[in-house]
């Protein structure tokens, strides 16, 4: 038979656990304020539930009060955290004053004498509050949530709703797992609160970490376009399905006409924010299947699967004619972009490389042929 006491004694230690071991993988991790809030909601939760097992065996009234300002806290912080690792913007403006608004009642209460089962109503119903916002964040509407996200979501939105049962039929009293089935659930939606989302949120920490590292492994920084080791990667593997599917794929190089002078006349920042244009321009021109990447300086290469070579030529014009129609840069008024583009279409036996070369070659003819133009380089020589 466990009885409310034990259990907060379990509770506690478990979540003071989890704090120590948050802040033991921070040590070797890269700074991370969600984690570090989290890590802060755990020890305080921690340390409340301890509080709440301690105060009948001391006989001091300062424990309970301590541990209704730590559960407050702790579930105050949780929130935080979810704030903080979703972005989002102004959540102080609204989460501060409700967690002053929740400690000034909580201290009222403290005040005015409130018996023990009266602080623990006054402080479920606190965390409750919290804990429907912990899970109305969770759950939002989102295309790519992860499913660990949803989890934890659920955990916290059947831990309010434990708390709200536990409140409507159990009136706030205490007793133990064998004689009311409420406080069963109740104890055992918290511990299941505790261990779920104490390694959930840590696992979705992980789990934002890396794929940040992956973006930054696959991503050029400043055009946002796949990094050279990334296009090769996706333009080889568009083109063994073209091989396979038997469908014709043309590959592009594309070069930015007279960046070299932008550079040396305007500055690196200058060249920066072309890139940058080009690449904005090139994603609300070309499909969403268009491989396209930047393989450094100004030079980009484009993989365009099942395209003909007609209409690989149509979409290199409509891309020359955007990049031309782009808006002035704010660096350099004067410069107007426009770019050179060398096609081809990839043989079925060719390897991407010397596709590649190729194409270098056609767009060495456009940029030796004025500039500002598409030049369809010559089809592979079969040996005979």
């Amino acid at each position: 038979m466990i009885d409310i006491q034990t259990f907060m004694l379990a509770l506690g230690v478990g979540n003071t656990a989890f704090a120590l071991l948050m802040a033991g993988y921070m040590r070797g991790a890269a700074p991370n304020p969600a984690l570090r809030t989290w890590m802060w909601a755990r020890l305080s939760s921690g340390l409340a539930q301890i509080c709440c097992w301690v105060a009948p065996h001391v006989g001091l009234p300062i424990a309970e009060e301590l541990a209704a300002f730590g559960w407050v806290g702790g579930v105050a912080l949780e929130l935080a955290s979810y704030c903080v690792f979703f972005g989002f913007r102004n959540w102080r403006r609204i989460l501060a004053p409700a967690t002053v608004a929740a400690l000034i009642i909580v201290a009222a209460a403290a005040l005015a004498q409130a018996s023990r089962e009266q602080m623990t109503q006054v402080v479920a119903v606190i965390v409750a509050l919290f804990a429907s916002g912990a899970a109305a964040i969770l759950l939002r509407p989102q295309a790519d949530a992860p499913l660990l996200q949803r989890v934890i979501g659920v955990n916290d939105a059947l831990f309010a709703i434990a708390i709200w049962i536990w409140m409507a039929v159990a009136n706030g009293g205490v007793g133990m797992f064998n004689t009311n089935p409420v406080y069963g659930f109740a104890y055992l939606a918290s511990y299941l609160l505790m261990i779920v989302n104490g390694f959930g949120f840590l696992l979705l920490c992980k789990l934002k970490d890396d794929q940040r590292m992956q973006r930054l492994a696959t991503i050029d920084g400043l055009t946002d376009m796949l990094n050279r080791r990334a296009f090769f990667e996706r333009a080889e593997s568009a083109l063994q399905t073209a091989v396979r599917l038997r469908k014709p794929i043309a590959l592009m190089m594309l070069d930015l006409d007279h960046f070299k002078q932008l550079n040396d006349g305007f500055g690196h920042a200058c060249g920066d924010e072309a890139l940058r244009l080009f690449a904005d321009t090139a994603r609300a021109t070309l499909r969403e299947n268009d491989v396209i990447g930047r393989l450094g300086g100004e030079e980009f290469a484009l993989a365009m699967p099942g395209t003909s070579l007609a209409g690989a030529q149509y979409a290199a014009e409509r891309l020359r004619i955007a990049v031309a129609e782009a808006p002035a840069l704010t660096c350099a008024a004067t410069y107007r972009m426009t770019v050179s583009i060398g096609l081809v279409m990839i043989d079925p036996n060719e390897e991407l490389t010397a596709a590649l070369a190729r194409a270098d070659h056609a767009l060495y003819a456009a940029k030796t042929g004025g500039r500002n133009r598409v030049e369809i380089g010559a089809p592979l020589l079969r040996r005979a």
